[in-house]
């Protein structure tokens, strides 16, 4: 594709947008047409049950060849549903010998409220047709989606998507924020980021070209999220969309390092971020040292390990070097690296950090595999404050604070049948992160009674009462205990 991309112009996007929608060219529309078995196929690069399913001449059809399937339509097809002319003018079709072909990806894309919007990228390069140009321009896809379900909710006023690519974050933050600003060091990006939004109605989003925080150098805002060029890889970088030419993982703490110096006070990070598992070294360390003295409370969740292995075939998949010439010799430099560095393993998740401007800011860095709530960013502030309150409690404070059960926590009792004590106490997490915590006789005791109205202490003399225990001894031992079930949501200050 030629890098003379044209804007469109408010007209044509309108006029293309309402085609698009007439069409049910939407998420749920492409997702009833296609069926399961395609989508499954599509998942594998196997087309064929795809192009069956979208035989024919009505409209959703040949879209979905078109901008999805990436196939030739017959010119007369696509000249009933779209102005070709206008449309092969700007650079998003390419007429030939009596067909007509898409020069770009153009991909329905969910909005907050279910609102249609669409994502313009470069075209999809499958396995054996070639690879990405070194400034290819990447669709929305999973790490798309749970970065968008990681969004805190709005109101704000000033957001920042750095590294915005095809626009799809800057798509989510507009119906949160009042104006939005998108960077990116590659200017094709910026261009069909700019379509991405004006296909999808929205109006409130700038971009500006630079790297990082360069073209935002002296602003502050709300809220800044990012997808950045995380891949950790050798030498410089070879695709904008995924590299970022800084070495290692220096990328994603560059980006945190510097955010409260654009954060306004109570303002927002948020991020997708690789890090270095370093033999020798914890990650929680690593990741940690990024966010210490910054100021910001935060949470810091890895989701995801790959060894060195899989992660390098993981992007020479993604690059479709499988069964090139250089795909050994890549694989072989790429290990070489990792070994030389120390590299055991490399982790994915996100960064999420709240500028509060305080000295015992606290960040709660963990693992968590198993499957949790989505969208995360409703209730994401909640474990945040959870971290700083069991952060912040001395002792004292914390027996004469008055604890509430938080909403959704029930408890699970496992032993034998018709035994006289259960062999475990669990409370369990019904929403939210569905924690589940291993508790004692005392915990539970005072899971049953904690509803805000009481302070700790004299509900722990109450329960040492009752079962004979010393009032001074559990005084001194539940404090720490319960710091860990604030920390993880099971129990919340009320006052």
């Amino acid at each position: 594709m030629p890098d003379s991309l044209r804007p469109l112009s408010p007209r044509l996007a309108e006029r293309l947008r309402q085609i698009l929608i007439d069409a049910d060219y939407t998420v749920s529309g492409v997702r009833d047409r296609l069926g399961s078995t395609a989508a499954r196929a599509l998942a594998r690069e196997q087309l064929v049950p795809a192009l069956r399913a979208t035989g024919g001449e009505e409209r959703l059809g040949v879209l979905l060849r078109l901008w999805w399937l990436q196939e030739p339509v017959a010119e007369e097809a696509a000249r009933a549903i779209l102005p070709v002319p206008e449309l092969a003018d700007v650079g998003l079709l390419a007429v030939s010998g009596g067909t007509v072909r898409a020069r770009v990806h153009l991909g329905p894309w969910e909005l907050d409220g279910g609102r249609p919007g669409y994502v313009v990228s470069d075209l999809t390069v499958r396995p054996g047709h070639g690879q990405p140009r070194p400034d290819h321009v990447v669709g929305a896809g999973g790490a798309s989606m749970t970065l968008s379900e990681l969004l805190v909710d709005g109101p704000v006023e000033r957001a920042l998507d750095i590294g915005t690519g095809c626009g799809v974050q800057s798509l989510h933050l507009s119906g949160r924020a009042g104006e939005v600003w998108a960077t990116d060091l590659n200017p094709r990006a910026l261009r069909m980021a700019e379509m991405s939004c004006a296909l999808s109605g929205v109006s409130n989003v700038r971009t500006r070209e630079g790297s990082l925080y360069e073209p935002v150098a002296e602003e502050r805002f709300d809220l800044i999220v990012s997808n950045p060029p995380f891949v950790v890889t050798p030498g410089s970088a070879r695709y904008t969309y995924r590299e970022s030419g800084m070495a290692g993982d220096a990328v994603c703490a560059e980006i945190v390092r510097n955010a409260p110096a654009h954060l306004t006070d109570g303002g927002w990070c948020q991020l997708l971020a690789n890090w270095l598992h370093v033999d020798g070294e914890d990650w929680r360390d690593r990741v940690g040292e990024w966010v210490t003295g910054t100021g910001c409370s935060g949470w810091v969740v890895q989701r995801d390990v790959q060894d060195p292995a899989e992660y390098v075939e993981l992007w020479l998949r993604d690059s479709c070097e499988h069964g090139t010439p250089e795909y050994t010799r890549r694989y072989d430099a790429w290990l070489d690296y990792f070994e030389r560095e120390g590299i055991k393993g490399i982790g994915f998740g996100w960064i999420c950090l709240r500028n509060d401007v305080a000295q015992d800011a606290a960040v709660r860095i963990e693992e968590l595999r198993h499957e949790i709530e989505r969208p995360v960013g409703g209730y994401l502030p909640d474990v945040v404050d959870g971290a700083m309150t069991s952060h912040r409690l001395t002792d004292a404070a914390l027996l004469s604070a008055h604890l509430a059960l938080a909403p959704g926590v029930k408890e699970e009792r496992i032993g034998v049948p018709g035994a006289p004590d259960p062999e475990r106490i669990l409370l369990r997490q019904s929403d939210g992160l569905h924690r589940v915590a291993q508790v004692g006789t005392v915990e539970a005791a005072l899971a049953g009674v904690c509803d805000g109205t009481m302070p700790v202490g004299p509900l722990l003399d109450a329960i040492a009462e009752l079962t004979g225990q010393d009032p001074a001894e559990l005084r001194a031992r539940t404090p720490d205990v319960l710091r860990g079930l604030i920390a993880e949501g099971f129990f919340r200050v009320a006052r």
